[in-house]
Parts: C-alpha cells; sequence; structure tokens
C-alpha cells in the first residue's frame, strides 16, 4: 500500500526506524543506568531518584522477588501511583525476568479480583493507601507474596515520614487494613542487597507486560504486550518527537511532566520508558486532580514534555495559578486519550505558546499510532499521521479498503501491535487479522495528506476525562444489583469529562424490592471506580430494543 502520509512528515524524522535496537526493555534500561548513570530519573516531592539509584534498588529488587520463588514469565501486579516505587518495581521485575500486571490503586474489590484472577498474578506491590481493597481479595487470589509500600518510602529521611504521617493522621488516606505476611518495601530492598540476582535472557518475543482495557462484555481484558511490541514503540515515539526535543538546550536535561498515571499504557511506555531510554527526568505527579499542588510543583523547575488529557488541559489553562509557572520552555504538549476541544488548545497555545499536538492509539499498539507533527505551529482538530513503520488503513464491514475521504473502520499494522488478548484466543480473532491487522474499531476518515480524523468511537465506548468506560462492565455490575431487572448505560455530553455516564435502570417487581436513586449510587461506589459510575440515574419501565431483543442504547443517545 502506498504510505501517501510521508509526504508530510516533518524535516528528519525517517519513514522506517530500526525497532530492533534492543532485544528487550532490561537491556534498554539496562543501557540507560550506564549511560546516564548520575542524572535524575525521576523527580517526586521534591525528591530525586538517579538512574545509578535506580539501577541498585532494582537489582535489590529484583533478587528479592527470584529469592520469593518467582519462576520466569510468572506475573506481578503493580498497584501504586505515580511514585518512585512505581519506576523501583517495574525495573526490578523486568531483570527478575517476570511479567509486569499494570492495576490501578482505584480498583475496586470486584474489579481487583478479577484482574489479579485472570493474570494468575502471583505478587503485588501495593501502596497502603489502597491496601485494604487489596485485603478483601486476597483469600480468594493466586496472590503469594505482597509487597507493601507507603507515599513517602523513597522520599528521605527526613520528607518520608512527615509526608507520611500527614498522608495517614492529617489527611486520613489509608484506611485501616491488615496484611498478615506482607513485606515492606525497604525490608525487601535490604534482604535483596544481601542476595544474588540471577540474570534472565530475556528476548523480543518474551511477554513483558499485561496492560488490562475494558470489555464491551464487561469483562477487562489483559493486552499481550512482548518486550519488542514496548521497545518498538518508544523508538517510534522518540523519532516522532525529535524535531521538538531537538530544540531543548544542549546543557538542560529534558523533563516530562508525568500528570497521565504511569499503570495507563501510554504513561508506562512513553512517559516512562521512553523517558529512561533518552535520559530523561519523569517529574512524578501522585496526585494530578490536586490542580494547586501540580501548579505549585511546576513553578518551581523547567520543563520541556507535558502529556495530558484535554480536562487536564482544561481545568489547568483556567486556574487562577497558571500564570505563575514559567511555560517558556516547554517544546511538546502531547494531548490523547480524548478528542481535545478547540477552545482549550486556543488557550494553550494563548498563554504558553506551545501548541497541543493530538494523538492517537490504544492499548493494543502499545499504544501509540498516529501523532500531529510536533512542529506545528497550530492546533488541527484531527489525530495527525501515522508514525514511523506504522500502516493504517480503513476497512468497510466486508474488510475491503475505503477511499481516501470516506469513513470506514481504522485498522492498523506496524512492529507496536500486540500478541493478543491474556488467554482469549476467541477474543483475539475478532480484532486481529490473519496477515497482521489490528481492527481498531473505531471509524475514520483519511485526507488525501494522509491525517487521520475520528469520525465515530468505538462502539458504544463512552470517554470520561480520557479514560475509557466500557458500558457493558457498568450494566454488568447493575444487573447484580437486587432490584433491578435489566439496564443500559450510555454517554451524555459533559463540560468537565467530554462525557459523562447516564444508567438507565428497569426495576424489578414488586414494588418493595424497587432500589432507589441512592441505592443504585452506593452500589456503584463499592463495585465500580469511580470514574466508571453513572452521573445520572434514570428508571424505566422498558428498555428501547430491537425485534431480536438487543438494547437499543443509540436511540438513548439520540434522546439525550
Amino acid at each position: 500500500m502506498e504510505k501517501i502520509w510521508l509526504r508530510q512528515y516533518p524535516a528528519g524524522v525517517p519513514a522506517e526506524v530500526a525497532t530492533d535496537l534492543y532485544p528487550s526493555l532490561v537491556a534498554l534500561l539496562e543501557d540507560s543506568f550506564c549511560q546516564y548513570r548520575e542524572r535524575p530519573a525521576c523527580r517526586c516531592l521534591g525528591r530525586d531518584l538517579s538512574y545509578g539509584q535506580l539501577d541498585d534498588l532494582s537489582r535489590a529488587l529484583a533478587a528479592w522477588l527470584q529469592g520469593r520463588g518467582l519462576a520466569r514469565g510468572e506475573r506481578v501486579a503493580v498497584m501504586l501511583p505515580n511514585v518512585p516505587q512505581y519506576l523501583v518495581a517495574v525495573a526490578a521485575i523486568l531483570r527478575a525476568g517476570l511479567v509486569v500486571v499494570n492495576v490501578n490503586p482505584l480498583h475496586t474489590a470486584r474489579e481487583l479480583e478479577h484482574q489479579l484472577k485472570d493474570a494468575g498474578a502471583q505478587a503485588v506491590v501495593v501502596i497502603e493507601n489502597v491496601a485494604a481493597t487489596l485485603q478483601q481479595v486476597l483469600d480468594r487470589v493466586p496472590v503469594r507474596h505482597v509487597l507493601l509500600t507507603s507515599l513517602g518510602d523513597m522520599l528521605g529521611p527526613l520528607r518520608g515520614p512527615l509526608v507520611n504521617h500527614v498522608a495517614r493522621r492529617v489527611r486520613m488516606l489509608v484506611p485501616s487494613f491488615q496484611l498478615p505476611g506482607a513485606t515492606r518495601f525497604a525490608e525487601a530492598l535490604a534482604q535483596g542487597r544481601r542476595m544474588t540476582l540471577l540474570p534472565s535472557t530475556l528476548g523480543p518475543d518474551d511477554i513483558a507486560l499485561l496492560q488490562y482495557t475494558g470489555g464491551t462484555t464487561g469483562v477487562s481484558k489483559g493486552v499481550v504486550l512482548l518486550h519488542r511490541h514496548l521497545v518498538a514503540n518508544l523508538l517510534q515515539s522518540r523519532a516522532w518527537y525529535q524535531p521538538a526535543l531537538a530544540r531543548v538546550p544542549a546543557d538542560e536535561q529534558p523533563v516530562t511532566v508525568s500528570a497521565l498515571p504511569l499503570h495507563h499504557i501510554y504513561g508506562f511506555n512513553v512517559i516512562m520508558m521512553l523517558g529512561l531510554h533518552t535520559g530523561s527526568c519523569c517529574l512524578l505527579i501522585p496526585n494530578p486532580r490536586d490542580l494547586t499542588a501540580l501548579l505549585r510543583q511546576l513553578a518551581r523547575q523547567r520543563f520541556h514534555s507535558f502529556p495530558a488529557v484535554d480536562t487536564l488541559f482544561a481545568a489547568l489553562v483556567r486556574h487562577p495559578d497558571f500564570d505563575r509557572v514559567d511555560w517558556r520552555h516547554l517544546r511538546l504538549s502531547v494531548g490523547g486519550g480524548m478528542a481535545v476541544q478547540a477552545e482549550t488548545a486556543r488557550l494553550w497555545l494563548e498563554k504558553t505558546g506551545c501548541p497541543v499536538c493530538e494523538g492517537y492509539g490504544l492499548s493494543e499498539a502499545s499504544p501509540s499510532v498516529t501523532c500531529n507533527p510536533v512542529d506545528t505551529a497550530a492546533y488541527s482538530g484531527h489525530m495527525g499521521l501515522p508514525l514511523p513503520s506504522t500502516e493504517v488503513t480503513l476497512l468497510d464491514d466486508e474488510g475491503q479498503v475505503v477511499p481516501a475521504g470516506t469513513p470506514g473502520e481504522l485498522a492498523v499494522r506496524g512492529p507496536q501491535v500486540m500478541a493478543g488478548y491474556w488467554q482469549r484466543p476467541d477474543e483475539t480473532a475478532r480484532v486481529m487479522t490473519a496477515d497482521g491487522w489490528l481492527r481498531s474499531g473505531d471509524i475514520a476518515v483519511m485526507d488525501e495528506h494522509g491525517n487521520v480524523r475520528l469520525v465515530d468511537r468505538k462502539k458504544d465506548l463512552i470517554f470520561v476525562s480520557g479514560f475509557n468506560v466500557y458500558p457493558g462492565e457498568v450494566e454488568d455490575v447493575l444487573t447484580q444489583m437486587p432490584g433491578v431487572q435489566e439496564c443500559a448505560v450510555v454517554g451524555i455530553p459533559d463540560a468537565r469529562a467530554g462525557e459523562a455516564i447516564k444508567a438507565v435502570v428497569v426495576r424489578q417487581a414488586p414494588a418493595t424490592a424497587r432500589p432507589t436513586e441512592a441505592d443504585v449510587r452506593a452500589w456503584c461506589e463499592a463495585n465500580l471506580t469511580g470514574y466508571k459510575r453513572p452521573k445520572v440515574v434514570e428508571f424505566r419501565a422498558d428498555l428501547p430494543k430491537t425485534n431480536v431483543g438487543k438494547v437499543l442504547r443509540r436511540a438513548l443517545r439520540d434522546r439525550v
């Protein structure tokens, strides 16, 4: 196929990249540990962790993991916010020859239980703020080893205890829990320093990461990403971002604001892994919802790259403290996860001088697929061009390529495309073709220059502040509630989050079993992460359906 988009590539961006420079993420990390040893790898709440320290700490923790009897290829869950322990844990798991399983720390007990069971996780690294959730499910999951950490564990002998005291005693952020047999992070490091790490000879086809994504049937699936997939995509992203990052002064270390969660695939690979590969410093933001604290941290230093979602860009640019930050050194603003609104992009450019470059990706592609040229001078409103070594095409319902300018299903092929879904060959076959194309389910249009513009979302998918919410999962939770006969979940416009969730509920008879709106909200709070909970609850006598009984969600959306 002709790659018409190559004619629009910025100067210096290659059509293809050598994606086999490293046999594994471990080889890539160890190269960086050696090359950038004295530089800070990350900064959190005023405390630096150098590449050399990350090397030493992750080596010790990897030895400890091996000492627990964990065999090569076994899965270790990481349930942490953006703190230095996350970098140490991920590097250690990979160096020990194990597989990282990213877990959202905000998961409810139900969500956590499913993911730990499905992955077959033998160990988990958890922050004490959410240890009570793990406690609820520990006797029903395969986890044999629990590694427990606190927010301040790696913030130094003075700041660390103070941060822990504030979190536990002042802000009351640590609910009471009991995890008998759990090992504290510092204790594991101390034990690991007395042990020897047995190098694992990992290759391109070894599994590096299980990245869980939602399912239309309510079942969250693990995307299997091999070492070669993640290495390829971070090298593709490096080539694409180079025109912007080349404008960082040679005597300055690049600094990336890590406000997006590292447990999400973009944060994991394009912020953290790419940052470590390029010798950058990740400015870790444990709680990006605290905009005042976030802006206070940004005001204390220079930074050059800021990836975010539209809702974060919009909230920051309208915050009264925004102008206290020196934005003159910002070279790259990348928007993804949801559409960036034109007004948000206009304000961001006006106030920072750095345009928002939108991109498109998905967990199944490690994640980046397309992005606007980073030397652009203005917001474009589309998703940009395919990255180097990436093929994109648009297909009709029969799998035939559609002409330029005609809507079709976006399909992707490249070295970053997943191996499949964990232990779900049927689901893999639904989205992967025999010749390696990944069918995204998103409807897009490609113009005569190769620019991609999304025109419709995945079937029924809801975007809440950049997070994907699959209606099937929410409906599955609601239909398990006593008194609910059936329900349907749709997205409705929301000025702050882009979309919000509306649940339409049909109650069972008799009247004594009929739940109230407060009952529904309490049930969802107990079983769903915050962004998955309905903002609007409506009760109806029945739901609109097709003649074969399928719920017409589109009819519910159109009515809104």
